[in-house]
């Protein structure tokens, strides 16, 4: 939660800290800068992948863990203490630069080592329901952090909180970051990364291994391409959407984002229940569709809306239609792949993927917005959700795959006795 708090904290305080670093103009520009460099962080995510995805892979998935966080930790130090541009002109850009440039780092690692922790420490039957906790997990991030806005939005004043108020959330973020450090050290490894240690002390984590599963490793690219651009239109673009758009005071407008992902978070467990139960090609492929034909009248009618009740309703259809994949991508990407090159299997592509399509979302989407042609981003996302459909509907069922020797046995074993 705290990992993914500091992640997405930059996201929701830029509108407040976009002026404190770039000179005068007007307000979609100052977003287009920040916007910009939060997407820095996702193109880092591939080189965090790789190393960290090697880490784990090599060292174990704790071993991983406990350093993701202390990167984080340290990004969101450097963004609490980022001069303005009107002390050190754009200086203090760069420093968010670097910031975002060890966010990725940290975020690119982080995603695959709790996606194989909580998929090998889970028994087959119940991992969709265990794995999908990552996405409440990150949402629970977003919530704190949109909380945490909303309190500073009702005890500061608009002045205060561009001037100095949105570093609080970064010093907070910072200094619990340092306590989930020390709770990730005392992690118990996972057996089927320990029984991988002891049988193969060779190749685990390369790239040579991986290269030994590349239809894996593109098939996770594809089955992320429109997930991950749906997931961060209706979760970190959305506040900036109801307010640049739609008109919405912001303070409405994070409110409905608040409500609308908390409703999102309690859905996961219950999806990912159900994937245990019918498998993952359904979920997806419901996502899939829905994303492909429901995005465009969703954004162009949210962007109408005139109150809290309207965008509620309409950000949680949206965000139904996301959970899906959000419920269920975890599991089926470490699914794919051996013990042995697979948090490094689920790192590199998965990052690959956010970095061209994730993170550049919110950028995208402002850059249309900027040309008079908002309308041109809705029909992108269905055009990556149709994309990533037809890899759902030709991928393999993944649910009942073992994920270690041992539970390949114990599989065999119930087999037999039937």
């Amino acid at each position: 939660m705290v990992e993914w708090y500091d992640w997405f904290v930059y996201s929701s305080f830029a509108v407040y800290f976009a002026a404190s670093f770039f000179p005068e103009g007007n307000d979609t520009a100052k977003l287009l800068n920040t916007a910009a460099i939060f997407a820095v962080g996702f193109f880092m995510r591939p080189l965090g992948g790789w190393l960290l995805g090697r880490y784990a892979d090599r060292k174990g998935r704790k071993a991983a863990l406990t350093l993701t966080v202390t990167l984080m930790s340290a990004s969101a130090l450097l963004i609490a203490i980022a001069p303005t541009y009107e002390a050190v002109g754009y200086l203090g850009a760069l420093v968010l630069v670097v910031a975002r440039l060890l966010q990725g780092l940290s975020v690119g690692g982080e995603y695959a080592a709790s996606a194989t922790y909580l998929t090998e420490a889970t028994p087959r039957g119940r991992r969709g329901f265990a794995s999908s906790f990552q996405y409440v997990s990150m949402t629970a991030g977003q919530l704190v952090g949109l909380g945490l806005q909303i309190i500073l939005q009702n005890t500061m004043s608009k002045e205060a909180l561009s001037s100095y108020g949105w570093r609080i959330p970064f010093i907070v973020g910072a200094a619990a970051a340092a306590v989930v450090f020390y709770l990730r050290r005392n992690l118990l490894e996972t057996e089927a990364y320990d029984e991988e240690e002891r049988e193969s002390g060779k190749g685990r984590g390369t790239i040579r291994a991986l290269l030994g599963h590349k239809k894996e490793a593109l098939l996770v690219i594809a089955l992320t391409m429109g997930g991950t651009v749906a997931y961060y239109t209706y979760t970190t673009y959305l506040t900036k959407y109801l307010s640049n758009s739609a008109g919405l005071p912001k303070e409405t407008a994070t409110l409905v984002s608040f409500c609308a992902l908390f409703i999102f978070m309690c859905l996961q467990p219950l999806a990912g229940g159900l994937s245990d139960r019918i498998g993952r090609r359904p979920l997806l492929i419901t996502f899939g569709i829905g994303s492909m034909l429901g995005t465009v009248p969703l954004m162009t009618a949210l962007g109408g809306v005139d109150g809290f009740g309207g965008g509620l309703v309409l950000s949680l259809i949206g965000l139904v239609i996301v959970t899906g994949y959000t419920s269920i991508n975890a599991v089926v990407k470490a699914e794919l792949f051996p013990t042995n090159v697979r948090a490094l299997g689920v790192a590199l592509p998965y990052a690959i993927a956010n970095a061209l399509f994730g993170g550049t979302a919110e950028y995208v989407a402002l850059w249309f917005k900027d040309n008079g042609i908002e309308s041109g981003f809705f029909w992108y996302v269905s055009g990556c959700a149709a994309i990533s459909l037809v890899v759902y509907l030709t991928m393999r069922e993944t649910r009942d795959v073992a994920l270690s020797r041992t539970e390949q046995v114990m599989g065999e074993s119930v087999a037999t006795r039937v």
